[in-house]
């Protein structure tokens, strides 16, 4: 009888596994199956401008699968208002440069500010304006604009997150999901235990263990589990911070090496050639450390034996997305906020292995090298991994595949008949789960939201791979994978509660970026405090303080420099001058723009969280229509009930009526169910009888016997 069991789930599964025929239109048009449906209306990318046929796709392939793609669907709708504001800024940006004062400065080669050494002894002095390219590359997104941004795009996220409730409300309306939540834990609890009794076809024979229901797990079988989890996260992020690490060291070596080259212009392109590098390095581990630790979070929670399906994918979902969180984003927070904050100052610089300064900031500022990491990173994460090996590694499993089974298989003979459609379709590869598709674009969420301040083009770049995403993905489900088992979902799950929490993480993280990392706050101190007339005229001579070259260290000064008998370099950063009595401390203008930055970050943080509380009271989170519908139903439900309330009042009035008409020698009750039964339903024979034997249930049996009426009892 098992064997019997085990065997209807096997061919269960299969069955559901099949698709509805070929996905290619063969005869007349009319006579489409959904597939065909899908395949010429959605899973095309010619169809990238049409709408999705979300209520098709939850038909044919189940309600998760529809609520992923009507959350893309919101996601890459919503991206559209901010792509074009991204567009806007940069614009700005590019319309004012030319007249923006600062860069002008830099370019100035009147104004010859000579620059301290970027290396010990190799390197010279050099001047200011050979960085004006730099100079002019930040002004594009370090401008009042990117403020506004910042500000913008943190509204965007809460309304992004309350639009996709709406939206998800009425999916679960329409598709009936609001009471599921009891039917879906039951099954998935079941569907566990289940597994727990292993059974595989090997040979053709089936083999099983014995179906008796295991023993309880307690905290000392679990405890092994957790310990390997903690330890093993925490080896993960040692990985990451040593990868980081790495590319740190390569990018002061080469730097060194560069600016030690006797070329010229190998010199003048120091920066621009080790951030390129460095970012492309940084790239390819990260893409590499990424398949590492998807299978390595598969793992780990296994060895959690969590108790049901639901609870095994939330273990997984936030092991995955907290190790490839900070293997994608770790490079770039050390840019944002670590670089060049402990460099140092010359005379006194800071040393990796005792051989090797510290990298430093661009004279332009860091942001411009954060758009460079940003931009290299997120583009290169959608062109190689979300896109080409998406299609490509399909594509090979699929080629080694029919290679394997062309090897094995026995050559058939012509007059045999070709393969059925139900073989071609399992022939395909299996469904392995969402968690894939939402982690990239989970991913994508974070360089949109979290960093955007240094990018605003990054809303435009996510928009045009999302609406290449949305059609590669159909296409994958429709022709290139089996067709999942339906399963139900009354909502996206735990990827609500990450989106909410990086919306908010974004309003921090863009705070500092332009507080700490851009010269918004700097710029804005000396116009409004030091500035004689009020404008930036004299900003750069500001930032840049003093140094007296007889200060450096045994052999780090420069040997034969070209700029002959210099006396005192510039560095940029507020410092006493060598002239004073607290010589190289900080200066009074230092901690009058630290205050200013501490002080924007928490106007920043308290002036958006305040508005996003605004945006998100102002959208209710029902529609009015559904509410509309639901007091409708609410009201037809009342009216229903005080009907058959009336009707039973009605029945109750008759029998007192009929009391003085009893024949004597016969019971009320006899009398009362014989001419129930003869002159109404065997309905209202039946509510009487149940009444009268248990008044308890008299409030439940008009809503009963309406049920009874209506299937025609």
């Amino acid at each position: 009888m098992y064997l019997l069991a085990t065997t209807f789930v096997h061919v269960f599964h299969f069955l559901l596994s099949l698709f509805q025929g070929d996905y290619r239109v063969i005869g007349h048009p009319e006579e489409r199956n959904d597939r065909q449906v899908l395949h010429e209306e959605w899973a095309r990318y010619s169809a990238f401008y049409k709408y999705q046929p979300i209520d098709l796709v939850r038909k044919y392939f189940g309600e998760k699968i529809g609520l992923y793609f009507a959350w893309l669907g919101v996601y890459t709708q919503l991206l559209i208002p901010a792509s074009i504001v991204g567009i806007i800024v940069f614009g700005y940006g590019v319309a004012t440069v030319d007249t923006n004062i600062p860069s002008l400065e830099m370019c100035d080669e009147r104004l010859n500010f000579t620059m301290c050494p970027l290396c010990d002894g190799a390197c010279d002095f050099w001047h200011l304006s050979t960085a004006c390219g730099t100079a002019r590359a930040s002004h594009l997104f370090d401008n009042p604009a990117t403020v506004f941004f910042a500000i913008f795009m943190s509204l965007w996220a809460v309304l992004f997150l309350e639009h996709w409730k709406r939206r998800q409300i009425s999916l679960s309306f329409s598709w009936d999901l609001t009471g599921i939540e009891e039917d879906e834990v039951f099954t998935i609890t079941n569907t566990r235990n289940t597994l727990k009794h292993t059974h595989t076809f090997k040979h053709g024979t089936l083999s099983h263990t014995n179906p008796i229901t295991p023993k309880k797990l307690t905290w000392k079988d679990r405890l092994p589990g957790y310990c390997i989890n903690v330890s093993s996260i925490l080896f993960m992020f040692g990985l990451t911070f040593s990868a980081v690490f790495g590319v740190i060291i390569y990018r002061i070596t080469v730097s060194a090496l560069m600016a030690m080259s006797p070329d010229p212009e190998i010199k003048s392109n120091v920066r621009v050639t080790v951030t390129a590098t460095a970012v492309m390095i940084n790239l390819v581990v990260i893409l590499i450390l990424d398949e590492i630790y998807g299978a390595v979070a598969v793992w780990l929670t296994e060895l959690e034996i969590p108790k049901t399906e639901t609870n095994f994918e939330e273990r997984l979902i936030l092991k995955a997305f907290l190790l490839k969180f900070m293997n994608a984003y770790a490079p770039i927070f050390y840019v944002a906020f670590f670089k060049g904050r402990f460099a140092g100052r010359p005379g006194s610089y800071v040393y990796v292995f005792n051989d090797y300064r510290m990298e430093e900031c661009a004279p332009g500022g860091c942001l411009i090298e954060l758009c460079i990491q940003l931009s290299i990173i997120m583009l290169g994460k959608q062109l190689i991994q979300n896109n080409i090996f998406e299609i490509g590694i399909p594509k090979l499993k699929k080629f080694v595949r029919a290679l394997k089974e062309k090897e094995s298989k026995v050559q058939e003979k012509q007059e045999e008949r070709p393969p059925q459609q139900w073989n071609l379709d399992y022939a395909l590869a299996p469904f392995e789960g969402l968690t894939p598709e939402y982690m990239e674009m989970i991913i994508q969420f974070g360089f949109v939201s979290l960093f955007v301040a240094s990018f605003p083009l990054a809303p435009l770049f996510a928009l045009l791979n999302n609406v290449i995403e949305i059609r590669l993905d159909a296409k994958k489900f429709v022709t290139e994978l089996r067709r999942p088992v339906a399963t139900r979902a009354k909502d996206i799950g735990v990827w609500y509660n990450i989106l909410s929490g990086m919306g908010k993480f974004s309003v921090i993280i863009n705070a500092f970026v332009i507080s700490f990392t851009s010269d918004f706050i700097p710029r804005l101190v000396y116009q409004y405090m030091y500035s004689q007339t009020g404008t930036m005229h004299g900003f750069i001579d500001h930032t840049l303080s003093y140094f007296n070259v007889s200060n450096f260290k045994q052999g780090t000064a420069p040997q034969n420099s070209e700029h002959g008998d210099i006396t005192v370099c510039r560095y940029k950063d507020y410092r006493e001058p060598p002239w004073s009595a607290d010589a190289y401390q900080f200066s009074k203008q230092y901690w009058c723009v630290l205050a200013a930055r501490l002080a924007f970050v928490i106007l920043f943080q308290n002036l958006v969280m305040f508005l996003s509380l605004v945006v998100a009271w102002v959208i209710p989170d029902v529609p009015k229509t559904i509410v509309e519908q639901l007091k409708r139903e609410k009201k037809l439900l009342v009216d229903l009930f005080l009907q058959e309330e009336k009707e039973k009042f009605q029945l109750i009035q008759s029998l007192f009526a009929k009391d003085a008409s009893v024949p004597p020698g016969q019971s009320l009750f006899l009398y009362t169910l014989r001419s129930v039964y003869d002159g109404g339903t065997i309905c209202q024979c039946v509510t009487l009888l149940e009444s009268l034997i248990d008044p308890s249930l008299s409030y439940s049996l008009p809503l009963r016997c309406s049920v009874k009426h209506s299937l025609s009892c």
